[in-house]
């Protein structure tokens, strides 16, 4: 399961990004995709999946 870091969240807007500890890559993450509420730099677990729009973040939680 991989893991990284919050880079931000806008609970507003519903969205944010995940920075990937092992690839330094940002991962996009939707409020639906949250099992838990973060916080910016909040260490997570998350599974990725991807759908017509590219690989994004589910299943997300604090570590």
């Amino acid at each position: 399961m991989p893991t990284g870091k919050v880079k931000f969240f806008n609970e507003r807007k519903g969205f944010g990004f995940i920075i990937d500890d092992e690839s330094k890559h940002d991962v996009f993450v939707h409020a639906t995709g949250l099992t838990e509420k973060v916080s910016e730099n909040d260490s997570v677990t998350y599974e990725v999946t991807e759908d017509k729009r590219g690989k994004k973040a589910i299943d997300v939680k604090k570590i």
